[in-house]
């Protein structure tokens, strides 16, 4: 069985990230979607991980063979534990590209059986990132075309506690 991960913070999820998510799900036996606890970024997070854990669930609970887990720590580390050997990462930008491709020798050198899958977004989520969705929500803006119904509620609900 091929199981690919594709890792990340969705914080929050986008419906760019759920595109990836579909379309690796097509490609892999199973996929499990893992949100990265980092320590580091802590201050800077709209939500938790638990929150972002839950989040990615409710969005994908209709999309077999997807698993939504949390890790911290190497990602190869995690892979092995789980016997994944893809991983699975989006690209909308050269900027994305020249990151990703660091990223995936540095996750080969660690382990050599792992292979990197780098997926270019749809034309139509191009532009579109978690953290300007987390900026747009803290303005008030629309974000109804950019997130999940439920995402955007959240983020409503989340930004409307912080302003009071």
């Amino acid at each position: 069985m091929k199981i690919g991960i594709y890792p990340g913070t969705f914080d929050p999820v986008t419906n760019g990230h759920l595109d990836i998510i579909l379309r690796a799900n097509s490609i892999v036996d199973k996929l499990i979607v893992a949100v990265l606890f980092n320590p580091d970024k802590l201050s800077n997070t709209l939500f938790d991980v638990a929150e972002r854990v839950e989040l990615l669930k409710e969005t994908t609970k209709d999309m077999e063979h997807v698993e939504v887990d949390f890790f911290s720590g190497l990602l190869v580390d995690y892979m092995m534990k789980n016997n994944v050997s893809v991983i699975i990462r989006g690209l909308r930008t050269i900027t994305d590209f020249e990151y990703e491709m660091q990223m995936a020798h540095i996750n080969k050198n660690l382990a050599n059986n792992i292979e990197t899958l780098f997926m270019v977004t749809s034309t139509q989520y191009g532009f579109l990132n978690s953290s300007s969705v987390r900026q747009l929500g803290f303005f008030g803006g629309d974000v109804s075309d950019m997130v999940p119904g439920i995402v955007e509620e959240k983020i409503r609900e989340k930004y409307k506690t912080s302003h009071q």
